[in-house]
């Protein structure tokens, strides 16, 4: 059988002709005999199989990243991912500030609440006040808010006027229900008739006259006026520091004295007085104008101004012992010794009797009047009332006679008022010092016991009527319950968070309260936390951004030396 096979494999293989080369000769094909071998034969024509190619080996070289390299990759990927998603977080906030949304429409059947002023303390209480409750209407003489602390920082250049002001109606209009603005000066209140009249002061205005609104509630908060105790002069030789056009004028005033120091033809006594400036006033304002000015003599008009700067001379006039009686001796010594070494000249114990246009008059610690030349002079006294202040309180007869300013209760509420009337911050004589923390405090304090008078009001109208409809008991009881709760008032208590003040030469002090004591520190790393302080007490992203900008600006470019 396997020989019958092997003859028929035999019949089937072709002889393959295989050319040959052939030394003397042509080439000629040589047959090969049918054998069984089939190592010249191929199956059914084809070509042998291929040997199979066995590949060559891949030889993978492991480059090993070394452990900075990847800390540097891992950092690198997290401070993108950080700055795109905070950039991300301050468009949108940026973009939601510019975008108000739609606002109620003023209800007849909501109570209306009449705010005078646009200071600290309204707008602490514009701010946490519920105005879908109430019909808000809002009388200032200027339209925005002013954060005072950085206001001694405008006449040198350091701030820009704009960075540190925020326009009332971007408050107004970020509320639930509309918050109607006017820009006037309150001329009258008549608690009797529950009316405000004002009008509007502005150089352009209409041809209407003042205006008389009628309210349920009233809201005093104008704040005070520079105290100048009566000495002759203060007003029309001096310039004070209270409102943002008083930093402005200040700024002029000062480049104007410089540049006519330079002027041709000044004897060398005329350029002394024109280069003295002359701050009446130890507390925080006028310690931080002097640190203020102080910067802008060293760090820019030695640059521009090499022949008047070393000319330039710098006093602070008080009439207490030392400046500054609010922080600790520590830190009143601290303040006093910065000013020796910056040649800033610290009168103490001097008592100011009169202001002449070109020099002041003052009376020594001995008792000796002593007549002081200045091209300057900055008053930051204190605060008295203002004459609208005086007429509400001669209106209220026996119950306002404090000389310092209208008598509140515990609750914010003016004596006599029944109610109808509250009142905070410097217009008011309290035991807290008239600053703008006691005035913000007080005013979040009043938006908040109007927003418990309203759920007061709600609970009183739901208990109503689940009585006239007969409810089940439990509700009743239930609603009485959180009625007793609410109608129960908190007085107001003061939360002292500390005094800052910045002593010039990036340097500051801080008394701040911690456990049942204080710490008070000062130098640069105080400067820092200064500086950090006064940035997260600002109202809004955009203020915020803009004293920052106008910092680094200074940093790198200088304080801007020309004239407005």
């Amino acid at each position: 059988m396997s020989l019958r096979l092997a003859l028929r494999a035999s019949r089937r293989l072709q002889p393959v002709q295989t050319p040959i080369y052939r030394q003397n000769g042509p080439l000629l094909p040589h047959f090969y005999p049918k054998t069984l071998s089939t190592s010249r034969y191929l199956l059914n024509n084809s070509p042998p199989p291929p040997k199979p190619v066995e590949p060559a080996p891949v030889i993978v070289q492991v480059r090993r990243v070394g452990k900075w390299r990847t800390f540097l990759q891992i950092l690198g990927r997290v401070t993108l991912a950080t700055i795109l998603t905070t950039g991300g977080l301050v468009y949108y906030m940026a973009w939601k500030d510019r975008h108000p949304g739609e606002q109620l429409p003023h209800d007849p059947s909501k109570k209306t609440i009449v705010v005078l002023g646009n200071g600290w303390g309204a707008t602490s209480m514009l701010k946490t006040i519920d105005t879908e409750d109430y019909n808000v209407i809002v009388i200032s003489p200027r339209n925005y808010w002013l954060y005072t602390p950085l206001l001694p920082s405008v006449p040198t250049g350091s701030v820009d006027p704009r960075s540190i002001i925020q326009p009332t109606r971007y408050i107004t209009r970020h509320k639930k229900r509309r918050v109607l603005f006017y820009e006037g000066e309150a001329m009258a209140v008549d608690p009797e008739k529950k009316t405000v009249t004002f009008q509007d002061t502005s150089p352009i205005h209409g041809e209407g006259g003042p205006s008389t609104i009628n309210y349920d509630y009233l809201v005093y908060a104008l704040g005070a006026e520079t105290q100048t105790f009566g000495i002759p002069g203060a007003k029309e030789n001096s310039c004070f520091l209270k409102e943002l056009w008083d930093a402005e004028q200040l700024r002029s005033k000062t480049m104007d004295c410089i540049e006519s120091a330079v002027f041709p033809g000044q004897t060398d006594s005329e350029v002394d007085r024109l280069l003295h400036m002359i701050v009446v006033g130890g507390g925080p304002t006028g310690v931080e104008l002097a640190g203020e000015m102080h910067d802008f003599v060293v760090e820019d008009l030695k640059k521009w101004y090499p022949e008047l700067a070393d000319r330039v001379r710098i006093t602070l006039i008080e009439a207490l012992p030392n400046v500054l009686p609010m922080f600790s001796k520590q830190l009143i010594a601290y303040t006093e010794s910065t000013f020796k070494q910056n040649k800033i000249d610290l009168l103490t114990r001097t008592m100011v009797q009169e202001i002449k246009p070109k020099s002041v008059v003052v009376k020594d610690p001995s008792g000796n009047k002593v007549e002081i030349p200045f091209g300057l002079l900055v008053w930051a006294g204190g605060n008295t009332m203002r004459p609208i202040t005086k007429d509400l309180m001669a209106k209220m007869g026996q119950h306002q006679t404090n000389k310092r300013g209208l008598t509140v209760d515990d609750h914010m509420v003016l004596a006599g008022s029944n109610g109808t009337i509250y009142s905070f911050g410097d217009c008011t004589a309290t035991s807290y010092a008239p600053t703008a923390q006691v005035a913000a405090q007080q005013g979040a304090y009043v938006g908040r016991l109007f927003n418990q008078l309203a759920q007061q009001a709600r609970l009183e109208a739901e208990l109503e009527e689940l009585k006239r409809s007969k409810a089940e008991l439990h509700e009743i009881d239930s609603v009485s319950k959180k009625l007793l709760k609410v109608s129960k008032y908190k007085p107001f208590h003061y939360s002292h968070q500390g005094s800052l003040a910045y002593i010039g030469s990036d340097k500051a002090i801080a008394d701040l309260p911690f456990l049942n004591g204080n710490i008070s520190s000062g130098g640069v790393a105080t400067f820092l936390f200064w500086r950090s302080a006064y940035l997260s007490n600002l109202f809004s992203l955009r203020n915020r951004s803009l004293v920052m900008l106008d910092w680094v600006k200074v940093f790198i470019f200088g304080r801007d030396v020309s004239r407005d």
